[in-house]
């Protein structure tokens, strides 16, 4: 069906409640993966593509974008793409002629005025060109090869009142809030604040994201959604499926040199993965 996007498939999830799954890619069997898994829950889901994932594709977006646009197209359920923690002006300045509807733009790590000021400039931009923009505030950390952040240091988590005045004075249409979580995490042993996020919910009229998912037990992710989280970003959840069952496969076929059977093991191990999260987070809109 055609390429849909990350603001449709959001304004629908907070309607109904409930939060929309945002994958993060790097290869084509997480393309695969993520839409096998939608489609097997018949939910709608983002295709999501790091400024990281871009770095390790020598640089170029295209080609993994171009892949996911194909294969978006080709799903039985709607499937959007979006441009994740961009901090390159460049890269952000690429992404409507690659199919995205989306950004989310990373000034995080600047002090409040320089990331205020560099948000809003992305975010203007983004909107002259039809683009839903998402932007973060507070410190989720686990970035860049850095270890997860303590979610429990003083200043990390998301101030609401803070938060008031950046969305407003940005203009973004979507916010990511530090409540607990942290990126890379490859143990589901984070908490959310939920009195926190229910502060956040109150203060603030555009939907809120949890980055950092894959730290979260099942419980925590949807008392997440229930608290307001309408959108929900995961990465290393899929890296952790998929390199576990290569592991397991090679162990147990030490000849095997046909990349073939790895990966598809691997493949369908993310699958799995994608279909348990989006059961997680509840009931979402059907895919029409």
């Amino acid at each position: 069906m055609p390429l849909t996007t990350t603001g449709d498939l959001v304004s629908r999830a907070a309607a109904a409640r409930s939060a929309v799954a945002a994958f993060n890619i790097i290869t084509l069997e997480h393309v695969e993966a993520v839409i096998a898994g939608a489609e097997s829950v018949n939910a709608p889901v983002v295709l999501q593509v790091s400024e990281n994932a871009v770095k390790f594709r020598y640089g170029r977006l295209l080609p993994l974008a171009r892949a996911a646009v194909t294969a978006a197209e080709r799903a039985a359920v709607p499937v959007a793409l979006h441009l994740d923690h961009v901090k390159s002006d460049a890269l952000l300045r690429q992404a409507p002629d690659a199919g995205f509807g989306s950004v989310m733009y990373d000034a995080a790590g600047l002090p409040y005025a320089e990331n205020l000021a560099a948000t809003r400039a992305a975010a203007d931009w983004a909107h002259a060109q039809g683009l839903w923009i998402e932007a973060e505030l507070g410190q989720i950390g686990g970035k860049d090869g850095r270890p997860p952040l303590d979610a429990h240091a003083p200043g990390a988590r998301t101030d609401p009142d803070q938060a008031r005045a950046f969305v407003a004075d940005s203009g973004v249409d979507a916010l990511a809030v530090a409540i607990g979580t942290s990126h890379a995490m490859t143990t589901r042993t984070a908490a959310v604040d939920h009195t926190l996020l229910k502060r956040l919910s109150a203060a603030l009229d555009v939907p809120l994201v949890l980055h950092g998912s894959s730290g979260l037990p099942d419980t925590e992710l949807a008392a997440a959604v229930t608290g307001g989280i309408t959108k929900v970003n995961v990465g290393t959840a899929l890296n952790i499926a998929m390199t576990g069952a290569i592991r397991e496969y090679l162990a147990a076929h030490p000849e095997a040199v046909d990349s073939r059977g790895y990966l598809t093991v691997g493949r369908e191990a993310m699958t799995r993965t994608v279909a348990s999260i989006i059961r997680t987070l509840g009931p979402a809109p059907a895919a029409s």
